[in-house]
């Protein structure tokens, strides 16, 4: 039997993709600290799945085949709180009239979701 265990994204600054990834979701590191290498982040509060940090130099993808997608209860406050952390919007051209999701970066570049859970 198989569980998930991490989602794992690059980033070419670990320090500083856990920092914001650990106010973005209230995580915390699984090991008490963050490495600059490699670094798991847990939840703080009960289970979730951990999203592990590793260093790499390889070049963020416009359209990645695998993107995180976070669910918001009132996804414009939710947006303008990640922004203030330090996601940036992203022009995205795949956007539909009816989208119900809204595309940032990570500081690192990676792209996310946030989508409108109403």
């Amino acid at each position: 039997m198989l569980t998930m265990g991490s989602v794992v994204m690059g980033a070419a600054d670990v320090r500083r993709a856990a920092v914001f990834w650990m106010r973005a979701l209230g995580y915390v590191p699984r090991d008490g600290d963050v490495e600059d290498g490699w670094t798991v982040l847990v939840p703080a509060e009960g289970p979730g799945t951990a999203l592990s940090l590793g260093l790499s130099e390889t070049p963020v993808q416009e359209h990645p085949r695998l993107h995180l997608d976070l669910y918001a209860t009132d996804q414009a406050a939710e947006v303008e709180r990640l922004v203030a952390l330090g996601a940036e919007r992203v022009d995205w051209d795949l956007y539909e009239d009816d989208s119900d999701f809204v595309v940032l970066a990570d500081t690192e570049g990676n792209r996310f979701c946030v989508i409108d859970k109403t």
